[in-house]
């Protein structure tokens, strides 16, 4: 028997099938092979058609059925994780009405701006936890004031995970989690938030049935189980954002966990056991998958638009055609720590909330003609992002937060020594790598909610540490050095008009 689990990227969209007895992922894939396209209309736009992501589930599933030779009925219950922020608008017959309006996409950050004026900062930090910056209900607020038509023939919003969810149960609902991460959800009030309805004049009526993040959100259609090959009626009981399932994945619940990912973005996501936030917003604080009114769990987000897809860049323009990742990653190593004096500023993606959502683009700095070779920019570029990341753990310092585990999965940069090594050097925690995706923890997800496992000391009795990384304290202040040259120069990036700089 068995539990499924989807994760809903945007670079791909991944299936797991995980045995119920022994814990174990049986089968995975994913598709697309190559990545999904992001349209871009417009300088800033990231959208991406909902009606994709269900083609390629159905490719992925169906790989993961064959792999495991699994009949209809030996599925018991569907867990969901999706890519967050994203917007999806449905009218009153269940048609998608526009493309959905991604993570990354920035056009709505002066919505975000002048709603974090109009309600008031300390309100907005004290309900929300966060500015409405570029998240889900600004998007929303975009659609409305430029495609009214669009706005006026939609009956409901949903996250991409919403999206799935509907297309496998015929329902549409939200949890609390996903209101948190499109800042509609109020903390103090604990419920959805009056004043960012009223300030973006937003119909109550386009928010669906609120449902639990563990438990079940509805079950598997007629037409949806002849579209996958499975029975009707399989629960669809977990459903989550992708941050805070992948902690989830790793077994990040608690107050002091942290959990990393590091795939088309780089994220550092901590648990928090009481009400905290950023001042400026830098790092966003929403309803972890276990947080309950009753129980304060809330997941600190530290996001870096731009890694993955920055290292693949990389990969077609600068590296020899037909180098894989991992020697790519030998290349790097050929040059030394600090890269001779290199320095790539990462933030090539759209608006970073991290620099309170300017957008300064990649950059490399300090080049020279007669010493730097191409293992060195490929060097500066790992050690960019891992730069990115310290800088926010930093701020997740301020709040609080002192990180000295950070639990990730075994994949994506993850899987480069250098990037793991540099990681652990400059930001001074032991990494601990682990053999499970979102996909895996989707599925576990699902088994706890539809009571399947007991308790998620049962679900995750399996999950296996596959390797550590300790901080090397002979290096310490190598790095250190070749961090504050970083932090240099993304101080006078940031006070330089981007016209101005050299880009990638």
């Amino acid at each position: 028997m068995y539990l499924l689990g989807y994760d809903i990227g945007s670079s791909s969209v991944k299936a797991c099938l995980v045995e119920i007895e022994t814990g174990k992922a049986v089968a995975s894939d994913y598709f697309p092979k190559t990545e999904m396209p992001i349209l871009a209309v417009n300088p800033g736009w990231a959208e991406q058609e909902p009606a994709s992501w269900w083609e390629n589930l159905k490719s992925a599933h169906h790989s993961v059925m064959n792999q495991a030779h699994a009949k209809a009925d030996d599925v018991k219950a569907i867990g969901i994780a999706w890519q967050m922020h994203g917007l999806v608008l449905v009218d009153k017959h269940r048609k998608v009405l526009r493309p959905s309006v991604i993570w990354c996409d920035s056009r709505a950050v002066p919505y975000g701006t002048r709603a974090f004026q109009t309600i008031g900062k300390e309100k907005c930090l004290s309900h929300l936890l966060n500015s409405p910056g570029n998240f889900t209900a600004a998007k929303l607020a975009w659609v409305k004031e430029h495609e009214p038509q669009i706005y006026e023939q939609a009956n409901r919003l949903m996250l991409p995970g919403d999206y799935i969810a509907m297309k496998l149960t015929g329902d549409i609902s939200v949890t609390v989690e996903g209101l948190s991460e499109g800042v509609f959800w109020d903390f103090k009030e604990q419920r959805l938030s009056g004043d960012v309805m009223n300030c973006f004049g937003f119909r109550s009526s386009l928010i669906p049935e609120i449902k639990p993040v563990f438990g079940i959100q509805g079950l598997v259609s007629a037409e949806a189980a002849a579209e996958l090959g499975l029975k009707a009626g399989i629960p669809v009981s977990y459903r989550a954002g992708d941050q805070p399932n992948n902690a989830l994945s790793l077994n990040v619940l608690h107050p002091g966990e942290v959990a990393a990912t590091a795939g088309t973005s780089g994220v550092i996501y901590g648990v928090l056991g009481k009400v905290n936030y950023d001042p400026l917003s830098r790092v966003n604080t929403f309803a972890h998958v276990n947080h309950t009114g009753e129980r304060t769990r809330l997941g600190v987000l530290l996001c870096i638009n731009g890694t993955g897809s920055l290292n693949s860049w990389v990969r077609r323009n600068v590296v020899p055609d037909g180098l894989s990742y991992a020697q790519m990653n030998g290349l790097a190593e050929q040059s030394p720590v600090g890269a001779k004096g290199l320095s790539v500023i990462p933030f090539g993606n759209g608006a970073e909330r991290m620099l309170e959502n300017r957008e300064p683009g990649c950059s490399l700095h300090g080049i020279n003609f007669n010493i730097h070779k191409r293992e060195d920019i490929v060097r500066a570029v790992q050690e960019g992002i891992v730069f990115s990341f310290r800088y926010g753990m930093d701020i997740m310092a301020d709040m609080g937060m002192n990180i000295k585990v950070i639990r990730a999965g075994n994949a994506n940069m993850f899987l480069s020594p250098l990037f793991r090594r540099t990681l652990a050097n400059t930001g001074g925690a032991v990494i601990e790598l682990y053999d499970t995706d979102g996909a895996t923890g989707a599925a576990k997800g699902a088994g706890i909610g539809a009571g399947i496992y007991a308790s998620e000391k049962e679900a995750f009795a399996s999950l296996q540490k596959i390797a550590v990384i300790e901080p090397e304290t002979a290096q310490k202040d190598v790095y250190e050095e070749a961090y504050r040259r970083w932090k240099n120069v993304l101080n006078q990036v940031l006070d330089t008009p981007v016209t101005q700089a050299y880009h990638f």
